[in-house]
């Protein structure tokens, strides 16, 4: 069964609970407001988009009836491991940055649940450039649930925490009214928990943290979560989004999910469009559409970008000429030291400085830090005061060499990824940036602008 759909894009907003009621195909802010993109002409592309599906945005929050006459209930209860199955068949992997595989993740719970687990539904969104969790709760609360209630039967959970970050007030309102119009229905306790602001707080272990004690940093491995997780129950932690995909693969199963993708990853996935795009905010994509495309469609042009943050903070910049003709396909992208991640593609300006973009990033990766290890503490403060030193033009002897050095000795020595993924895109900047890194250390200026730039 084919989805059609009338919405292509949503911008973003600025403050946690600002809507507006602009066509967002006609903004040139990525930080307007959240608004309603409908079809507009320059839009070419058409994709199968499935889970924005259904009555326009500007209509708020659909409400259950619609949801039900749109899509029909849950589909009928069935052997508990006979989804896990489609969805290790359909090859849908998991939203929230890692792309790990769905159905082998539900199966790791289900061998260990024994009908005590708990289904986290992870929708802390605490990545800055990342709007597409809060619109899909926002948007199509339901279809969350709907995932929800299917990976709770299918891994023997018997309750759901529903993970928002506290900031995302419309995301959170809007699932709690949901879950308030389904409450008979859903038989099993849930609950929403308000993540605290920050980068780490969705991370799984860290989400689990909280919810048990309180404190949203990570913890070691092992146990992992889906040996101990929420009060030492196997806990599935899932991103919103892949909850979202289950319930319309559990509808229309594994070959109607695979019907689509132009590379060698099935599937559609949200993107949040940002930087020199005209039509920025998030749209839905079949996997392996290229970034040029992507360009196209959102008024983003080759001539005005200077590289491509793909992956968000915990990606990777990418030049120009290494990305437009890539296709957004996670196994591609993983393949050239890449990565989708969470599902970001912001343009840099060309009159933007790379190193002064990428000191703004490490500076808030070090602040982001859990404060619980070596690496983040010392390693990251370490290095993002040192970039900062060269973006302002203001460089102490060595300090490139540092970065480079500190740069190879942290990966795998955290507590968490954390450390890893920062060091990660502070590499990819050496590697996109390295002659205006260079320039800074030898002239003291910006090789893009010709004068000293002040960094916050």
């Amino acid at each position: 069964m084919a989805l059609t759909i009338e919405t292509t894009c949503i911008a973003p907003r600025p403050t946690p609970d600002a809507v507006g009621e602009r066509d967002a195909i006609h903004l040139v802010r990525p930080a307007a407001f959240l608004a309603v993109a409908e079809p507009n002409a320059a839009v070419t592309y058409e994709p199968p988009i499935r889970l924005l599906a259904g009555p326009s945005p500007r209509a708020g929050s659909e409400p259950f009836a619609q949801h039900l006459e749109r899509l029909g209930g849950l589909p009928p209860g069935s052997r508990r491991g006979d989804l896990i199955s489609t969805l290790e068949a359909s090859g849908l992997l998991g939203r929230g940055g890692a792309g790990f595989p769905v159905g082998r993740k539900w199966r790791s719970v289900a061998e260990r649940a024994d009908s005590r687990a708990v289904v986290v539904v992870n929708g802390a969104e605490g990545e800055p450039g990342s709007v597409k969790d809060r619109a899909l709760m926002t948007l199509r609360p339901h279809l969350v649930i709907d995932g929800a209630i299917l990976a709770a039967g299918a891994v023997g959970a018997q309750e759901i925490v529903v993970y928002i970050g506290e900031e995302h007030g419309n995301a959170r309102a809007a699932m709690g009214r949901a879950i308030e119009e389904r409450a008979r229905e859903i038989a099993r306790p849930i609950r929403i928990v308000a993540a605290p602001e920050g980068y780490v707080s969705g991370e799984a272990s860290a989400a689990v943290h909280y919810i048990n004690i309180g404190d949203a940093r990570p913890t070691t491995t092992p146990p992992r979560t889906s040996e101990s997780g929420v009060r030492g129950r196997p806990t599935l932690v899932q991103n919103v989004e892949s909850l979202a995909y289950a319930a319309l693969i559990a509808r229309y199963g594994d070959s109607w999910y695979r019907s689509v993708g132009q590379a060698e990853t099935p599937g559609t996935a949200l993107l949040t469009i940002g930087g020199a795009a005209e039509k920025s905010g998030v749209c839905e994509i079949e996997l392996g559409l290229t970034v040029g495309e992507v360009a196209d469609l959102t008024g983003a042009t080759e001539s005005g970008t200077r590289a491509v943050l793909l992956g968000g903070y915990f990606g990777s910049w990418a030049g120009v000429g290494e990305s437009w003709d890539l296709p957004l396909d996670p196994a591609i992208m993983r393949a050239r030291d890449l990565a989708f991640g969470c599902g970001i593609v912001s343009f840099l300006p060309a009159a933007t400085c790379g190193v002064s973009a990428t000191a703004e990033i490490m500076a808030y990766m070090a602040a982001e830090s859990a404060g619980q290890c070596g690496p983040c503490v010392f390693g990251l403060r370490a290095i993002a005061e040192t970039t900062t030193r060269l973006a302002a033009g203001s460089p102490a002897t060595g300090d490139l060499d540092n970065i480079e050095r500190w740069s190879d000795q942290i990966p795998g020595r955290g507590a968490c990824r954390h450390p890893d993924g920062a060091v990660e895109l502070m590499t990819s900047a050496l590697n996109v940036f390295g002659d205006e890194f260079a320039h800074h250390e030898r002239a003291g200026r910006c090789s893009i602008t010709g004068a000293q730039v002040q960094v916050a």
